[in-house]
C-alpha cells in the first residue's frame, strides 16, 4: 500500500503554522492580550498547573490584564507563578483578583521581540520544510515498491512542493504581521 498521504502531509504544515501562531501570540506587543498569560505555570494542590486551569484572563483595558481566580487560596500561587514566567509584569492583587499593567515596551525590547517573531517563524519554516522532505521520501518508496509511476510521483512531488510553498507564504505573512504590531507601538 502507498505510504503517501497528502492529507497528513497537510495537516503537519498546518500544525506547523497553527504552532507558529500560538508562540507569536504569546509574544508581548504593549496591547493586553490574554495569550500573553498561556505559558504561565501555577503551583497549586501539589502540581503544576496551567494558569487557565485555576483562573479566568480577560483583557478589560488595552494596557490591562485581569486575572480572576477562583480559588482564595490560589491567588499567592498565582502571583508567583506571573512573576516566575518572567514577562515583566508586576501583578497587583485586589482581593481575587490579580491585575497586570502592560508596561509600554522599549524600543530596544521591540527589536528583541520582533527577532524572536523572525526565530519562531524559521522553526517553523524547518518543521514545514521536514514534513516536505518525509512527504517525498514517501514518494521514493512507493515509486520504488512501484505502488506509482516515476509520472504519478513528479506529479505528487509538486503536489508538496506546492503544500510546502503556501505554507511557508503563511508564515511569512504571520511573522510580518506580528512584526508590524510590535514595532507600530
Amino acid at each position: 500500500m502507498a505510504k503517501y498521504d497528502k492529507s497528513d502531509i497537510d495537516r503537519r504544515m498546518n500544525g506547523a503554522v497553527e504552532a507558529l501562531k500560538s508562540d507569536l501570540a504569546g509574544l508581548r506587543t504593549g496591547r493586553a492580550n490574554v495569550a500573553l498569560l498561556d505559558p504561565v505555570q501555577v503551583e497549586v494542590y501539589g502540581s503544576l498547573m496551567p494558569l487557565n486551569q485555576v483562573a479566568t484572563v480577560n483583557a478589560p483595558e488595552p494596557r490591562m490584564l485581569a486575572v480572576q481566580v477562583w480559588d482564595k487560596a490560589n491567588v499567592n500561587a498565582v502571583e508567583k507563578g506571573i512573576a516566575k514566567a518572567g514577562l515583566g509584569l508586576n501583578p497587583m492583587t485586589d482581593g481575587q483578583t490579580v491585575r497586570l499593567p502592560i508596561p509600554d515596551l522599549t524600543e530596544e525590547r521591540r527589536k528583541e521581540l520582533a527577532k524572536l517573531a523572525g526565530e519562531y517563524g524559521e522553526k517553523a519554516k524547518i518543521a514545514i520544510r521536514n514534513v516536505r522532505r518525509d512527504g517525498m521520501e514517501m514518494l521514493k518508496e512507493d515509486e520504488k515498491k512501484k505502488e506509482i509511476s516515476e509520472d504519478d510521483r513528479k506529479r505528487l512531488e509538486d503536489e508538496v512542493q506546492k503544500l510546502t510553498d503556501k505554507y511557508v507564504a503563511e508564515t511569512d505573512v504571520a511573522v510580518e504581521k506580528k512584526t508590524q504590531e510590535i514595532l507600530s507601538q
